[in-house]
């Protein structure tokens, strides 16, 4: 599949693209940067996502992108995943929806107001402990022990996520033997993948 670059492609591969385009000409009215990112166009300020516009088989509309802000006084905004997103929240139309672009615009405005408020959710850092089996292996290995404390805090924090999200006692053992020679050599996990 080809990736979307222009507003225009996206737009033109839509089935909703007459309603796509009234959207849009509302947020072209106001000061935001219009752009896209992951294949749909996205509406910034000051390169901060604000809105993204959106269509769907069964519906189209908008994201906003930290909408747990909005007041929603017309209980229009839906959470996608209930329970996991904290921040984006949905306006969404469907053929049999009455769009009023009154209301379309009070939501944007206040997401405007927010965004120039700094109001937004800061993804939630996690920390990981040393697993067991790397605190054993550490413990018994001074050179391991101390390429381990050298690296960055990152590449620290890349092995523990990598040994944590094992399941079976094998696996983590299986694991553990892959990355002792990459912290021995000073290298992180997803080194390969940098330029």
């Amino acid at each position: 599949m080809e990736k979307t670059r222009t507003v225009e492609s996206y737009m033109a591969g839509n089935q909703w693209q007459s309603e796509l385009e009234i959207l849009r000409k509302e947020l072209l009215k106001t000061e935001l940067v219009e752009t896209v990112k992951w294949g749909m166009p996205v509406y910034t300020l000051d390169n901060k996502n604000v809105v993204g516009l959106t269509g769907f088989k069964k519906f189209y509309g908008l994201w906003f992108y930290q909408g747990s802000f909005l007041s929603d006084p017309h209980k229009l905004l839906r959470n996608a995943q209930e329970g996991k997103t904290k921040g984006m929240r949905h306006l969404n139309f469907t053929s049999d929806s009455i769009v009023d672009l009154k209301i379309v615009r009070s939501y944007i405005k206040e997401a405007i107001s927010n965004q120039k408020a700094g109001k937004m959710i800061k993804p939630e850092k996690k920390q990981y402990a040393i697993p067991e089996i790397l605190s054993k292996e550490l413990k018994s290995n001074k050179a391991l022990d101390q390429a381990f404390n050298a690296l960055t805090p990152g590449k620290q924090k890349e092995y523990k996520e990598y040994l944590i999200t094992a399941k079976r006692e094998a696996t983590k053992e299986t694991r553990l033997k892959k990355i002792i020679p990459l912290i021995l050599e000073g290298k992180g996990m997803n080194d390969k993948y940098k330029k």
